[in-house]
C-alpha cells in the first residue's frame, strides 16, 4: 500500500491533495478506490482512499491507527559530514534504522563545509531524503535534520543536563576507530533505560582529530569501540543504530 507524507495535522474527512503530493500519486500510478496509507510526521498514520483522479486529486481519511514502529530511545547522530552524495545515503539509512535527529558537522578534517544558505538548502534537502525514507520504511514520525555547524559550536550549545550522562537526561558516546582504550559497546549499553536520549558522535573521512576527541572527552563523551576493525565515517553511525536496534526485545 502507498504511504505518503503531508504537512498536518491530519483529520477525517476530505482532503485536497497538494501539488506536489499530486505528482506523486501520479508517478504511483494510484487510481480512484486504492487504498492508501497518510502520516504527517506527529504520529499514527491515516487509512485513506483515493476518491477522485489528478489533477485534482482528493482522498479521504477514513481511520487514524496509533501506531508507532520507533526505537525506545530518542537518538541523536553528530556525524562528520562525508563527502559527496554519501550524506544523502546516511540520513536515509539512519532516517530507516530509527535516528530521531541527524547533526551534520564540520570537523577539522572535513571535506564538505557549508554555510549561511547553502547549509540551510542542504539541510533542507537531507530532511527530504528522511521524509521520503519514512514513506518507504514505515515510520510515522520524521527525523529532525540539524543545520550543519561546527563541532566545537555544536558541543558548546549542548545543556549541562544532556551531557552529565545520569538518568533520563541522556547518554553521550563517541564512535572510537579500533579497540584502544574505549569502552566495548555491549558495556556501554548495558545500563540503557528506554526512553532516555543517546548522542552519538562520529567523524568525517579521515575521523576526528586528537583535539577534538579531547574536546568532546571533556564535554562528557565516552569513547565506545565496535569492534577491531576502522569504519567508514557512513557506517559507524549506522552500525550503532543497527546495534540499538538489536537491544530491543521483540514485541
Amino acid at each position: 500500500m502507498a504511504r505518503l507524507h503531508l504537512p498536518g495535522p491530519l483529520s477525517a474527512g476530505l482532503l485536497d491533495l497538494p501539488r506536489d503530493i499530486v505528482r506523486h500519486v501520479q508517478a504511483l500510478r494510484l487510481r480512484v478506490g486504492d487504498d492508501l496509507t497518510l502520516f504527517d510526521g506527529r504520529g499514527g498514520e491515516w487509512q485513506g482512499r483515493l476518491v477522485s483522479p489528478p489533477p485534482a486529486a482528493r482522498v479521504e481519511l477514513l481511520r487514524h491507527v496509533a501506531v508507532e514502529r520507533e526505537l525506545p530511545w530518542a537518538v541523536t547522530l553528530a556525524v562528520g559530514m562525508p563527502a559527496n552524495e554519501r550524506m544523502d545515503w546516511l540520513v536515509e539509512k539512519a532516517t530507516e534504522l530509527g535516528a530521531a535527529q541527524v547533526q551534520p558537522l564540520m570537523t577539522v578534517r572535513s571535506v564538505l563545509r557549508l554555510d549561511g544558505e547553502r547549509a540551510a538548502r542542504r539541510a533542507a534537502h537531507w530532511q527530504a531524503v528522511a521524509q521520503a525514507a519514512c514513506e518507504q520504511c514505515g515510520r510515522n514520525r520524521l527525523p529532525q535534520i540539524a543545520i550543519p555547524t561546527r563541532l566545537d559550536t555544536w558541543l558548546a550549545s549542548l545543556p549541562p543536563a544532556t551531557l552529565s550522562g545520569s538518568g533520563a537526561a541522556g547518554r553521550c558516546m563517541l564512535a572510537a576507530p579500533g579497540e584502544g582504550q574505549a569502552l566495548p559497546f555491549a558495556a556501554w549499553a548495558a545500563g540503557l533505560a528506554s526512553s532516555q536520549n543517546l548522542l552519538a558522535l562520529s567523524g568525517p573521512e579521515g575521523g576526528l582529530s586528537a583535539d577534538e576527541i579531547a574536546l568532546a572527552q571533556r564535554a562528557g563523551f565516552v569513547a565506545v569501540s565496535f569492534g577491531p576493525r576502522v569504519l567508514r565515517a557512513e557506517t559507524a553511525p549506522l552500525a550503532l543504530l543497527a546495534a540499538l536496534a538489536a537491544q530491543v526485545p521483540p514485541h
